[in-house]
């Protein structure tokens, strides 16, 4: 079975969010199970600056915008599966994947789209003949509107089948309608059962429309997104789509994260000896000048995104409250300037209590994960969440909003039962998220309880083996579906 996988990022070669995560992890794990994978990436700036030894191995020729264009296309021959990247120097050889601390690139709406007609171009210059097209997200999303109107009858194509993946269904590539003209598709497309969405181009809509099965990165995200609450004016096109629409939850790569051997982690760690966890709690609040009793005090983490979604409004209306039961938090991320801005000055006037880093730190992020004992995760909706896995997997009690995949991966704690790995709140309120910490807390004051806890979150699984197993069937399903 050949499958062409089309995203806009991928690791390790370029990494905006956890979409990049995703991408370049799951076809490591098909390819073991026999399928043939082609990746096609945008021959970004960011890529170029890591000096990859890249094999050149076609060029492509076609029309845009009215001019002939060559496309010159590479290969990282070292890559278990084929991973090609599309050169288009004026598009992608610039700061910023998608934009810069300005803004968006004004003109996204045409570089994805040329991504995505080329990808398929690239297909067929190297007469990589695909049984699936699974295209991640907006940015990929038009292939499959290029697959239904320019390639409806090239015999290259027929017979290929298309999932299209919703990681984040918040981000839809929303442009004014005048782009259709630029981006080689019919004017038909404009039409409120295709692409056309309250009187903007909407590039994630193609996906929902076009392909012939939808998944997305959890099984609730798959039914909260069928509800206005969650659906971003898409709600009633997903439920039109519902009997092929899939949730698949994602994996995370267990030989990458595995406390035993983190090269990130100054000390490692496992579930029968956990004393290098207590070294590397030790570490984190020594970089983040803590006060030496902080050792015996709770430690929460977080590691994310700044902005609305990911609940930080609840976060900072709650910290004076949970600063006062004894907590100390940590926060590492960027976004959204008014939150960075707020942290900073708190940081400044709890400095006993707060530690924050406004970057992008990969080896602090994992010292955070590791060192802490909490890890907070408090988000209006997340499709699926990658950071909580990787904090069970490092014995760090995850305190999160049960929603999409924190409600798929996080089972309360009962201390009857001993079941659970975690703690959970529906409400998204202070009242909620104070609460859920200080059970937690309440458990953390209790050693044996607390031992079980982190015994119960390091024996979850949820490695990438099961999902690639879940992805494999789908396909499978889709290619003899009528």
């Amino acid at each position: 079975m050949k499958i062409a996988f089309l995203a806009s990022e991928a690791i390790p070669y370029v990494k905006t969010g956890g979409l990049a995560d995703v991408v370049g992890t799951l076809p490591h794990y098909l390819t073991r199970l026999g399928l043939e994978m082609s990746l096609f990436l945008p021959l970004y700036l960011d890529v170029k600056k890591k000096n990859l030894a890249l094999t050149p191995v076609a060029e492509i020729k076609a029309s845009w915008q009215g001019k002939e264009v060559i496309c010159p296309l590479w290969e990282d021959k070292s890559s278990e599966f084929r991973v090609f990247f599309l050169q288009h120097d004026a598009y992608y050889s610039r700061e910023g994947v998608y934009g810069t601390s300005a803004g968006d690139h004004p003109d996204n709406a045409d570089r994805f789209a040329f991504y995505s007609l080329f990808s398929l171009l690239a297909m067929k210059t190297l007469n990589f003949k695909p049984d699936i097209i699974h295209a991640h997200d907006w940015q990929a999303a038009l292939s499959l509107a290029y697959l239904r109107y320019l390639f409806k009858k090239d015999p290259f194509f027929e017979g290929t089948k298309s999932l299209f993946t919703i990681h984040n269904l918040a981000y839809q590539g929303l442009f004014p309608p005048e782009v259709i003209g630029r981006i080689n598709l019919p004017p038909d497309v404009f039409h409120w059962q295709e692409m056309e969405f309250y009187g903007q181009v909407n590039f994630l809509k193609a996906g929902l429309v076009y392909a012939d099965a939808i998944s997305t990165v959890s099984p609730t995200y798959s039914r909260e997104i069928q509800q206005p609450e969650f659906g971003f004016g898409l709600d009633g096109v997903l439920r039109e789509r519902s009997k092929v629409l899939f949730g698949i939850l994602n994996g995370i790569d267990i030989s990458s994260w595995d406390p035993e051997t983190d090269p990130c982690l100054p000390y490692h760690f496992h579930r029968q000896d956990l004393s290098g966890k207590k070294k590397c709690k030790a570490e984190l609040l020594r970089l983040f000048n803590f006060p030496s009793e902080s050792l015996s005090r709770p430690l929460a983490g977080m590691v994310s995104r700044l902005a609305d979604q990911k609940g930080f409004d609840l976060l900072v209306a709650s910290l004076d409250e949970l600063f006062s039961l004894g907590l100390r938090l940590v926060i590492l991320g960027q976004g959204d300037k008014k939150y960075q801005d707020l942290l900073l000055k708190l940081q400044e006037e709890k400095r006993d209590f707060l530690g924050v880093k406004i970057a992008f730190d990969e080896s602090l992020a994992r010292l955070i994960i590791a060192g802490s004992d909490l890890f907070l995760i408090p988000s209006r909706f997340e499709p699926c969440g990658l950071t909580q896995m990787y904090s069970l997997r490092y014995g760090t009690i995850p305190v999160v909003r049960a929603v999409g995949g924190l409600e798929d991966t996080i089972e309360e704690f009962d201390p009857v039962t001993l079941k659970g790995n975690g703690f959970k709140f529906k409400e998204y309120s202070v009242a909620s998220l104070i609460g859920a910490i200080k059970r937690a807390m309440a458990i953390y004051e209790q050693p044996a309880l607390w031992s079980r806890l982190i015994q119960n979150a390091m024996a979850a699984d949820f490695s990438w083996e099961r999902a690639a197993r879940e992805y494999a069937e789908l396909y499978q399903r889709i290619i003899i579906s009528e």
